[in-house]
């Protein structure tokens, strides 16, 4: 997938607010859903960078894992709007996309469509541009391979893909995209929307070179 338009879409598609700052957007495309979640617009959506881990679900038997529980708060929120897609039996394709702050919810959505739509579970892809950490404790194979077709993309330095601190016990789930390069761009200015689109561009230029010269092999 080229992932310059995906977030070209995730940051300039209209959103549905819910709540104080809760806000994602849908597209279907024949039978695939697209779920996209905004990036931080305000005060409000940093604060919750100071809350604590949380279980995600009530009873999880052994299966035990904490998302930061802030993020977890904002998901909670939105779940039961987009319920109705997900478990929609017409959709055989779920890709998930967000941004910053909205990248870190679609990374729990990601898990719940895993974890509710088992049918399409080899269909369902996931990408988070500038995702804070949002898994917390031991990191378990059976525990990241709900997350292994979610793709956290980095620009090199980006201050908000190193939030929370790993010390406090949080990680990235999923496979790790690194794009740009170090020392080109302030940590604040590594996070700017112009500055991902940039790097996205050239790494997708690339990327499709590769594939390009593979094929010709």
């Amino acid at each position: 997938m080229e992932l310059y338009s995906l977030f070209w879409e995730c940051i300039n598609i209209s959103y549905m607010e819910v709540g104080i700052s809760a806000n994602f957007a849908v597209r279907r495309n024949k039978n695939t859903l697209y779920i996209f979640f905004e990036a931080s617009n305000g005060e409000n959506d940093w604060k919750i960078n100071l809350d604590f881990p949380a279980k995600p679900y009530k009873r999880m038997g052994n299966t035990v894992w904490f998302s930061h529980r802030g993020f977890l708060d904002e998901w909670k929120e939105i779940e039961p709007m987009l319920e109705s897609y997900i478990l929609d039996k017409s959709i055989d394709k779920i890709i998930t996309t967000g941004f910053s702050h909205g990248a870190a919810i679609a990374v729990l959505c990601h898990e719940y469509i895993w974890y509710c739509r088992p049918d399409i579970r080899n269909s369902i892809e996931g990408y988070g541009f500038g995702c804070p950490r949002v898994f917390w404790g031991v990191r378990t194979k059976q525990l990241l391979s709900r997350w292994e077709n979610f793709k956290v993309i980095r620009n090199i330095d980006d201050i908000v893909t190193h939030l929370p601190p790993v010390y406090l016990g949080y990680s990235h789930v999923g496979k790790l995209i690194l794009i740009g390069n170090k020392g080109k761009y302030s940590q604040i200015d590594a996070h700017r929307p112009e500055n991902i689109l940039k790097e996205l561009k050239a790494y997708d230029q690339s990327h499709l070179r590769k594939t390009s010269l593979s094929k010709s092999k």
